[in-house]
Parts: structure tokens; sequence; C-alpha cells
């Protein structure tokens, strides 16, 4: 009996020791919004500018490998080589000097996952705005770099219909 005894107490204090060796989990660190925000609006300008180039490897370098884009009247497309090549279509079509403009309106974030409502603006090459909308992108940082996982847009005017 005084054996079990023995090894009880003996059990008990390897417990508390191995206990008091264990690091107390840390808080998760505060997350930056106003440095995020600045670093996704980057992400955007560098998008933009890319499409003015007419550059697809610039735009796409925005995506994941596994990203998925829900764009405007069409099918989704999934996977990076999909999103580029119909992007390298459309730019290679576009003959009009129109250019996008992408503004971050709202962000949230939290752990490795950013979510941007933005909206977005084409301009004609006098810099008119002719037409708008806003889109909604959801990232993820990996490797130690946000990139765009899922994307979705939409015009904000009314489509205009042929006048019979």
């Amino acid at each position: 009996m005084k054996i079990k005894t023995q090894l009880t107490a003996l059990f008990a204090m390897i417990a508390l020791f191995l206990a008091s060796c264990t690091k107390p989990a840390e808080a998760p660190k505060a997350m930056d919004m106003d440095k995020l925000k600045v670093d996704i609006q980057t992400m955007e300008d560098a998008f933009a500018a890319a499409e003015k180039a007419k550059d697809a490897d610039g735009v796409v370098a925005y995506y994941s490998d596994d990203a998925v884009s829900y764009g405007r009247n069409s099918e989704p497309l999934s996977g990076k080589a999909a999103i580029k090549q119909r992007i390298a279509e459309r730019l290679a079509k576009d003959t009009t000097g129109n250019t996008n403009v992408y503004k971050v309106i709202d962000l949230f974030a939290e752990g490795n996952m950013a979510v941007e409502i933005g909206s977005w603006s084409e301009l004609n090459s006098a810099g008119e705005e002719i037409s708008k909308g806003h889109y909604m992108s959801y990232f993820q940082n990996r490797d130690g770099k946000y990139l765009c996982v899922r994307d979705m847009n939409v015009g904000s005017q009314p489509e205009k219909k042929d006048s019979m």
C-alpha cells in the first residue's frame, strides 16, 4: 500500500512539473487593419496597372492557384490558369483604351483570411467614368502573402435595353 501511495504522489509531481513547463497559450496578435488595407489596395492598384499594360501574368499574380472567379455574365472560372486565359483573351480583344480603378471600401480580417468589399470604375481615355460596380474578394495568407482565393463582381448600372 505504501508503494502505491508513493507512486501516486510521484506521478502527481511529474504531472505538475510537466504542466509548469508548458507555455501558456498566447493571445493572437491584433491585426494592423490599416496596414492590411494599404496592402490590399496596393494589390488592387497592381491589378489595374497590369490590366492597363495588357499583362495577363501581372493580373493573375493577384490569385491563388486554386482560385475561383465569379464574373459578370459568365460561368465561374476555376483555377489560376483558366482565369489567366480569360483575362488574356479579354486584354487581347480590348482596343478601347479604357482603364479600371479599384478601391477598397471595407475590409474584414481574422487569422489568415481577409474579405474585401470594393468598388470598381471603368474610365474612358478622357478619364470619364463609363461604368461602375462592386466586388468582393476573399483572401488567404499563404506563406506570408495574401492571395485572392475567391472573387465576385457586379455592375451597379442597369443594363441598357435595345429600343425597338
